[in-house]
């Protein structure tokens, strides 16, 4: 079974999100895979440009701008988890 969205074809789970929200995960998320310091700030520059946008979208009015404003500024506060397994190694952390 194929899925469009605005006559686009969906091909997972995100890219049907990212097409009916308009929202790119991992640019407000941030990837699954590791990135570059220089890549990471790249990404958050351009996340923080868009939500700047889409909060003065809402602001004039657009409902479904406020509404991915609102999803994109809590994906910028999710941190992945496979972030946090990979960042730990046996022995380290508080309870160490």
């Amino acid at each position: 079974m194929r899925t469009f969205v605005a006559g686009q074809e969906a091909h997972g789970d995100q890219e049907f999100a990212e097409l009916a929200l308009g929202i790119d995960v991992d640019l407000f998320r941030g990837p699954l895979a590791p990135e570059t310091p220089e890549e990471r700030a790249a990404r958050e520059d351009a996340a923080r440009d868009i939500l700047a946008d889409l909060r003065e979208a809402a602001e004039a009015g657009d409902e479904i701008a406020a509404w991915d404003a609102l999803y994109a500024d809590a994906l910028t506060r999710t941190i992945p988890f496979l972030h946090t397994v990979r960042g730990r190694r046996p022995g380290e952390g508080e309870a160490a």
